[in-house]
């Protein structure tokens, strides 16, 4: 091979000035202004964090938890940001600045953020956004339903996390993982609370902390603990809940079953004493048994998906049948709407597949507990506004569209004949 100037490739090694260089991944692009355009609609993030701007404030701090805050919802929205080194570049040009009202921020101004503000502040706003956010597409109320009553989803999800984040306790020494507990309003099809734990957390246990009167909640049986029924009805709430197929129980009352029912693949509507004897005072009153046949929908051309396996070692079978076992405090709904209401739990799935693998919330560029509360209500709220937006819950389409926009690739006349044409579509 020969040799150009001071410089040569041999055997994989790279030679400049006689001096020996590992090959290695090569260096990202430097972030250039015209990769984050379009910050027009941040004028409106801008006034919704601006009460944020004064918390922990001292002289010498040039990052106040608002520009903090709209560094963060900046990354879930423009692709081109893919960790905390790059927010920080972000941060230092004029474009950025000048429309969003931030001063270029260190990596140490960055990291030392999520031990200064107080995320109970953020989670404030978001509360405020989701109270006032519906979708037009939502799933809608069930025939029956008081109308005061809301319908919540509520589920936990768990992130990858760094060994060093010693407080998000896993399976060993070795592993660490975040859980997020969600709660999920699903005839508005929008988030209502959030809370991040170490993976080890107990579920039921969170739930229990925010229990609240008017609610109907959606659990799986993940959540299947009767004496936490009973705190959910002392509440003033009731609860549609997945149950093992081995639950125990002596029937009190079987129900007869219309032909709604039949039709919507309800086999039995039992009212029960539910538990063995030493469980069955955890609950005060009887409750009602639905049991449900399920077929699942075809794979529509497509190769039918293998069993997984699980974190124990043992197969997960997907059976094309198989019966789902429900309890319920609420008499007077028919079973066919037990029914719909406990298939409306999947919504706070599909909120799920959105979060974690559309708007990208995987990296966490945060290790501390607080810092990961801000990451997710800032995303949160990306996902709420996103909705007022548009009218309509939050799609790969529309996001691809506002990132499009965010880089410069798609004109703000585009983004808002999308928008519009998504509202037209929701009316």
């Amino acid at each position: 091979m020969t040799l150009t100037g001071k410089r040569a490739i041999y055997r994989g090694v790279v030679t400049v000035n006689e001096q020996h260089v590992a090959p290695g991944p090569k260096p990202k692009p430097r972030l250039e202004a015209r990769d984050i355009q379009g910050l027009k609609y941040f004028k409106l993030i801008r006034d919704l964090l601006e009460r944020l701007h004064g918390h922990k404030d001292c002289p010498n701090r040039k990052l106040h938890y608002d520009e903090y805050a709209s560094l963060l919802m900046l990354y879930f929205l423009n692709p081109v940001l893919t960790g905390l080194r790059s927010i920080q570049q972000a941060s230092g040009l004029r474009n950025v600045q000048n429309k969003m009202g931030v001063n270029r921020a260190s990596l140490g101004s960055l990291s030392e953020a999520q031990h200064v503000f107080d995320p109970a502040l953020l989670g404030e706003i978001f509360q405020e956004l989701a109270e006032q956010t519906v979708a037009a597409d939502a799933a809608k109320r069930p025939q029956g339903l008081a109308e005061e009553l809301d319908v919540v989803a509520y589920d936990g999800t768990l992130l990858k996390a760094l060994p060093r984040m010693v407080w998000a306790l896993w399976q060993d020494q070795e592993h660490r993982g975040v859980k997020v507990h969600l709660e999920f309003d699903v005839l508005r099809s929008v988030p209502r609370a959030a809370r991040v734990t170490e993976a080890n957390a107990s579920e039921i246990e969170v739930v229990r902390q925010g229990l609240a009167p008017g609610k109907v909640y959606l659990l799986d049986a993940g959540y299947v603990e009767y004496a936490f029924y009973e705190h959910i009805r002392q509440a003033g709430s009731s609860f549609v809940a997945r149950l093992h197929d081995n639950a125990a129980y002596d029937i009190v009352q079987e129900r007869e079953l219309s032909d709604d029912d039949v039709a919507a693949g309800v086999t039995f509507d039992r009212v029960v004493r539910l538990g063995s004897k030493p469980t069955q005072g955890d609950l005060s009153a009887p409750v009602r048994l639905v049991q449900v046949h399920v077929k699942s929908p075809p794979q529509l051309g497509l190769a039918r998906r293998r069993s997984k396996v699980s974190s124990k070692k043992t197969f997960r079978h997907r059976p094309e049948e198989y019966d789902l076992l429900l309890v319920t405090d609420l008499m007077g709904l028919s079973a066919a709407v037990i029914a719909a209401l406990f298939r409306y739990r999947w919504l706070i799935e599909l909120f799920f597949r959105w979060f974690k693998c559309v708007l990208g919330f995987e990296h966490l560029v945060c290790e501390k507990p607080e810092g990961v509360q801000i990451m997710v209500y800032c995303a949160l709220i990306v996902s709420l506004l996103i909705t007022l937006w548009t009218g309509r819950k939050p799609t790969k389409r529309t996001l691809e569209m506002i990132q499009l926009y965010f880089q410069g690739w798609a004109e703000l006349d585009e983004l808002e004949a999308h928008i519009e044409g998504l509202r037209t579509a929701a009316d």
